[in-house]
């Protein structure tokens, strides 16, 4: 049977059976000239899909959705959602994200039109693509050229601790005993915390899974001493996002002892997690998983940061004796002083 048209209320609905699928709806208009010509097109659209396959009428915003619903990372979406609006997925090749990228971000670094354009306009078309909808996407990144961040350290991290407030401590504490994104490190709740095991469980928005992580003795006593009610379901740092937490972070690096210290970032926590984790000994694989890193190459190339002291090249010649009578004079030279 195919479409009719139907009045509920001033509204024209239709129903009706086209290419083999039964469908119903609303056509959104009171007037019966454009209903007539919205059922058109409908059936115009169902039979085309019928013939040439589902990504002939796919449009990005339909993927979208399917994305969404699939509760996968909605993280940059709105802005691609916005540009691609009704394209169809089919017409929309790598160039053409290259290209979106630029108009949406004229001004930006490669990194953030990378982050921002083309991996979640990737991610739609391609889960689209894993339900056989539509074929699969491969857009070339924009090259970036890698700055030398530095890691905060736990030395920089306990004179912040001494010049914030007990919320603000806890939270960069948290960030680099954790290897927590700030986004993820804000977002955790009183119900995620088990400070008797010393666990918490992380939210990893990025990569969309989830992880329980460890919580060093240190940052177990920075978040038992957060002062307030402690509800399930109340978050344990108190800031709404990173962009309440951004201002009062910045205010701690322009006090006492902080000043003297180059100031750092949120992100500086977590690449201070890898980079020392790395210099004492933990291999790639580990570090990844403690952190949420979905590639332990990733880590090494990010966060490998060589040594600066040269002479320890000479624990090439060192035999175990050798090095164990370095290790206690160094420790003998410390309790000395």
């Amino acid at each position: 049977m195919p479409l009719t048209l139907y009045k509920r209320g001033k509204i024209y609905h239709y129903r009706g059976t086209v290419a083999g699928r039964r469908l119903r709806g609303s056509t959104g208009t009171a007037k019966k000239a454009a209903a007539e010509r919205f059922i058109s097109e409908l059936e115009d659209k169902q039979w085309k899909g019928h013939f040439d396959g589902p990504g002939s009428v796919l449009t990005f915003a339909q993927a979208a959705i399917l994305y969404r619903n699939a509760q996968k990372s909605t993280r940059f979406l709105e802005s691609v959602e916005n540009y691609w609006r009704d394209t169809l997925v089919a017409d929309i090749k790598a160039g053409h994200v290259q290209k979106a990228a630029i108009t949406l971000y004229p001004r930006a670094s490669a990194a953030t039109r990378n982050r921002h354009v083309i991996v979640p306009t990737q991610a739609v078309i391609n889960h689209a693509a894993e339900l056989e909808l539509c074929s699969h996407l491969k857009v070339k990144r924009f090259v970036v050229v890698s700055k030398k961040k530095t890691p905060v350290t736990w030395q920089w991290v306990q004179t912040f601790m001494a010049n914030a407030n007990p919320h603000l401590g806890a939270l960069c504490c948290f960030m680099f005993l954790t290897g927590a994104r700030v986004g993820e490190a804000v977002d955790v709740r009183w119900e995620d915390v088990d400070l008797a095991k010393a666990t918490v469980l992380i939210r990893e928005t990025k990569v969309g899974s989830e992880r329980l992580a460890h919580m060093p003795p240190a940052l177990v006593v920075a978040i038992a001493n957060i002062e307030g009610e402690r509800l399930p379901e109340e978050k344990v740092f108190k800031y709404s996002s990173r962009d309440t937490a951004k201002p009062q972070w910045n205010k701690v690096l322009r006090r006492g002892e902080m000043k003297k210290l180059k100031p750092l970032t949120f992100h500086s926590c977590r690449h201070g997690f890898a980079t020392t984790l790395l210099h004492k000994g933990v291999d790639p694989i580990t570090v990844s998983k403690l952190g949420g890193w979905k590639s332990p190459q990733h880590v090494f190339q990010t966060y490998g940061h060589a040594k600066e002291d040269v002479r320890i090249v000479n624990i090439l010649t060192d035999t175990q004796e050798e090095h164990d009578k370095s290790a206690e004079g160094d420790y003998n030279a410390k309790t000395a002083g």
